[in-house]
């Protein structure tokens, strides 16, 4: 007799932008970049800086990414990568992901929710690690930058329990589209949010402040940001183009980064470059002081761990 064949392993789960949407929570999405920074910190995480390959009018970028298996807590290894254009203004990306053990592909992610929100969930990460605690289940919070990334950062911290914002004051170039977004934040987030007239009024008086463009310059001063203020920023930190002022970091008691590798991969033309930059993993796992004194300004730069993005993705496959 012939013998039976061996069972083909289960085809790869193939997820877009509206099971994203449906699937993913923020507790899904901060436990997994919670567990990744930890895990990079112990070693766990292999997570070089990104790739960059030319494609004469663009660039194809890759981040890699390799979580160890945790044995007895039943979390299998995995591997994988994210692919996402320059050129391409849709902002479409592609997650694929790998069970380490026996070499499988399990998953592939691809759209344009997967990355902003694995983002958002980074952002809230920081916040809940290095803003004040204490009365600040309600915090008041600023945001600068009316699009994806903004709305992200929102959507992570929605469901947070000690650092949810019991208002957030929103600006944008566009008055108009300013308004859209805080009712849309209103709406689908349970948030107080309304569009104010300029940057300042959205960074004065804050706890935290959130930096969301893709400005060149500078769109806030530094004397705004009054003490005990914790701000992320996640647009450009380069020499040339940089959306907060170099002083900002001149005031800063802690300056917190995601990867410190890809951080440094900049070289010199880093705006924070020659500041000391602390693991955010490290803060997490209590190797790295964060927040000392009440009065301190936290400043955290949003570069992109690579692997986070396979975390989130692998979790999203487990929920």
């Amino acid at each position: 007799m012939t013998p039976p064949a061996a069972p083909r392993p289960p085809a790869p789960v193939l997820l877009g932008d509206a099971e994203v949407r449906a699937r993913l929570t923020p507790a899904t999405a901060t436990a997994a970049v919670r567990h990744a920074l930890l895990e990079h910190q112990a070693g766990r995480l292999a997570a070089p800086p990104r790739v960059h390959a030319g494609l004469g009018g663009g660039e194809l970028v890759f981040t890699v990414g390799a979580l160890a298996d945790e044995g007895a807590q039943g979390v299998p290894g995995v591997h994988g990568f994210r692919a996402y254009g320059t050129a391409d203004r849709a902002g479409e990306q592609l997650v694929a992901v790998w069970d380490s053990a026996s070499g499988r592909l399990t998953a592939v992610v691809h759209g344009q929710e997967l990355g902003p929100r694995r983002t958002g969930a980074i952002g809230a990460v920081a916040v809940e690690a290095l803003a004040r605690t204490g009365g600040l289940a309600g915090c008041r919070l600023g945001l600068i930058g009316t699009g994806p990334q903004g709305w992200a950062q929102l959507w992570a911290l929605s469901a947070s329990v000690s650092h949810r914002p019991a208002e957030v004051a929103v600006f944008g170039r566009r008055r108009e589209r300013a308004e859209r977004f805080a009712a849309r934040v209103r709406e689908e987030l349970g948030l107080a949010a309304r569009a104010v007239d300029s940057a300042r009024a959205a960074v004065q008086g804050r706890e935290v402040v959130i930096v969301a463009t893709n400005s060149p310059t500078p769109v806030l001063e530094a004397d705004w940001v009054a003490p005990g203020t914790h701000l992320s920023t996640l647009g450009p930190k380069t020499t040339t183009h940089y959306e907060i002022p170099p002083e900002l970091a001149e005031r800063a008691a802690v300056i917190a980064t995601d990867s410190p590798a890809q951080a440094g991969s900049y070289g010199t033309d880093h705006l924070l470059g020659p500041t000391p930059l602390t693991p955010l993993g490290a803060v997490l796992a209590g190797t790295a002081p964060g927040r000392a004194g009440h009065d301190d300004i936290t400043l955290f730069s949003s570069v992109g761990l690579a692997g986070t993005e396979v975390a989130v993705a692998a979790a999203l496959t487990r929920a």
